[in-house]
C-alpha cells in the first residue's frame, strides 16, 4: 500500500486586478497603498530660484541697516549707493581698465604657476629620484606665506610688474603641485600592472594611465590656484601699484571711501567666481568618464 504525498495547493494569485505597466489596482489589493518616493512628494522649485535665493536676502537685509540708519555711511555704504558708484567707475573707464590690468596679472602669474607647479609634481611623482630631489624642497618652501616674501621680491625685482607677477606665481605653484602630486601617486596599482600585461611601454603608461588617473587632482589644485591667485592678487597690488584693482582700492583707502572698496571687492569676487566657472566646464568637459556623486 503506497501513500502519495500531493504537495499543498499554491495560494491562487488573480492578476486580474493589475492595471497599467506593473502598477496594482487600488480595487483589487485595497490594503495596498502605492510607494511614493520622498523626493517626488517634495515640491520641486527651480534649482537656480534656490540658488539665489540666500545673496538676495542678504542683501535685502544689508540695504535694511542701511536705511534704518544702523550702518552708517562711512562704516558700510548702502547697495544702492554702491551700485551707483561701481556704473560711474564703468562710465569713466576707470575700472574696465584697472579690471583689465589686474587680469594680465593673473594670467601670467597662473601661466608660470601652473607650468612650475605641474612640471615639479610630474618630475617628483614619475621618478624616485624626482621625489628625493624635488619633493622636501617644495613641501619645505609651501609653508613659508609668501606674504612675507614681498619684500625680498622687491629687493630682487625691483618694485615695477616682476615682484607682482612673482608673488601670484608663488601662491600658484604649491597647491598645483600638491594635488598633481597626490594625483599621479593615487593610481591604482593594479591599472598599472594591467597596463604592463597589455604591453604598454613606460610612456603608454603614463599617458594612457597616470596622467588620466591624476587629471581630477590636477583641475581640483587649479581651482585652489586660481582662488589663491586672486588672493595674492590683492597683496601683488599694494606693491607700488599705479594700475589695477589693487590701486583703486589703496586710492579709495586713503579717502575713505568704502562704496569704491566695496565695489573692487566685489569685482574681485566675480572675476574668481567666473574663474571657477571655467575650471569646472572644464571639469565636467575633460571627466566625462568618470561617474561622480551630484547630490539629491
Amino acid at each position: 500500500m503506497s501513500i502519495s504525498h500531493a504537495p499543498p495547493n499554491p495560494p491562487s494569485t488573480d492578476i486580474s486586478g493589475i492595471s497599467g505597466p506593473g502598477r496594482p489596482d487600488e480595487g483589487a489589493f485595497p490594503g495596498l497603498q502605492p510607494v511614493v518616493p520622498v523626493s517626488a512628494r517634495r515640491a520641486r522649485v527651480p534649482r537656480w530660484l534656490r540658488r539665489t535665493t540666500g545673496p538676495l536676502a542678504l542683501l535685502a537685509l544689508w540695504q535694511l541697516l542701511s536705511a534704518t540708519g544702523v550702518l552708517a555711511p562711512d562704516v558700510l555704504a548702502s547697495p544702492g549707493r554702491i551700485a551707483h558708484v561701481g556704473w560711474d567707475l564703468v562710465s569713466d573707464g576707470s575700472l574696465p581698465s584697472a579690471m583689465a590690468t589686474s587680469l594680465r596679472r593673473v594670467a601670467l602669474g597662473l601661466l608660470f604657476g601652473t607650468v612650475t607647479g605641474t612640471g615639479l609634481a610630474l618630475f617628483a611623482g614619475l621618478f624616485r629620484i624626482g621625489e628625493d630631489l624635488v619633493d622636501a624642497p617644495v613641501q619645505m618652501l609651501r609653508t613659508v606665506p609668501f606674504v612675507g616674501l614681498i619684500p625680498l621680491f622687491i629687493i630682487w625685482f625691483g618694485i615695477g610688474e616682476a615682484p607682482k607677477t612673482a608673488i601670484i606665481t608663488l601662491g600658484v605653484t604649491f597647491p598645483l603641485y600638491l594635488n598633481v602630486y597626490a594625483g599621479i601617486r593615487g593610481v591604482d596599482t593594479q591599472l598599472i600592472e594591467a597596463g604592463e600585461s597589455l604591453g604598454l611601454s613606460r610612456w603608454g603608461l603614463v599617458r594612457h594611465v597616470v596622467l588620466p588617473g591624476a587629471l581630477p587632482g590636477a583641475l581640483t589644485g587649479l581651482r585652489y590656484s586660481l582662488g589663491i591667485a586672486w588672493l595674492a592678487l590683492v597683496f601683488a597690488e599694494q606693491v607700488n601699484a599705479d594700475a589695477g584693482i589693487g590701486f583703486l582700492m589703496v586710492q579709495a583707502r586713503d579717502f575713505l571711501r568704502t562704496d569704491v572698496i566695496v565695489v573692487c571687492l566685489i569685482v574681485y569676487a566675480f572675476l574668481g567666481l567666473l574663474a571657477d566657472f571655467i575650471v569646472r566646464s572644464l571639469e565636467r568637459l575633460l571627466l566625462q568618464w568618470r561617474p561622480t556623486f551630484t547630490g539629491r
